[in-house]
């Protein structure tokens, strides 16, 4: 087994080339030469990370807001020992969170009041709420998942561009279709961040193949 690689230390295109063992003891060298280019920069993320503590900020100044104690019986709090940041009851709200008037009062999304009372601002600020425990976390996970990577490959710019935007235009698509109900969390904008991701992958689906192709190739040639 013999494996030369030629690879530019500092950054840069590098250089791939097999040698295969004969079976008279000598060696010669394939023709197959792969070029990988490694000069993109990686960006350290920063911007995610604040947008996750915004969230959970948020999270915590409406349960503050909402006080379920002063506002239900004794006992029907869920966590009461937590005090003012326990939760609603479960039969209103399953998620572990506030209660819906307070998500409507903090900024929720509601067509009629955007509509009707021109309160377009509503748009903005729901992408920021969330109805609990459950639905924040499922959101910040994903935030994390995904966020992080993309931000180190593309950097804060276009990644604080792309969540504001498409956390707007689900605001936009939110109020259209769900007329009923008031809407809140970050779903538009990390589905803006995934389209992001699977579109980068799907482009550059060439250039990963080749790389995965080459490491299978080097392993079989180790093997043998």
């Amino acid at each position: 087994m013999a494996g030369g690689d030629i690879e530019n230390r500092g950054g840069g295109a590098k250089s791939y080339s097999n040698s295969i063992n004969d079976s008279s003891g000598g060696s010669f060298i394939s023709s197959s030469t792969y070029m990988i280019d490694d000069t993109e920069p990686q960006w350290t993320s920063w911007l995610v990370p604040v947008f996750l503590v915004a969230n959970v900020a948020v999270f915590v100044v409406v349960m503050y807001v909402n006080n379920c104690p002063k506002h239900k019986l004794v006992g029907k709090c869920v966590a009461r020992f937590l005090g003012r940041f326990s939760f609603e009851p479960l039969r209103e709200n399953p998620l572990f969170g506030p209660s819906s008037s307070t998500l409507k009062k903090l900024g929720a999304l509601e067509w009629t009041k955007v509509v009707i009372n021109h309160q377009g601002w509503r748009l903005i600020t729901c992408i920021w709420l969330h109805a609990g425990v459950i639905h924040l976390l499922a959101n910040m996970l994903s935030l994390i998942f995904i966020g992080i990577r993309l931000e180190q490959q593309f950097g804060f710019v276009r990644i604080g561009i792309l969540y504001l935007v498409s956390g707007f235009g689900g605001s936009v698509l939110s109020s259209l279709f769900i007329r009923n109900n008031i809407s809140v969390g970050a779903s538009g904008a990390l589905f803006g961040l995934l389209g992001a991701m699977l579109s980068e992958l799907i482009t550059n689906w060439t250039i990963y193949t080749n790389k995965g192709g080459w490491n299978m190739g080097t392993s079989r040639s180790g093997l043998v």
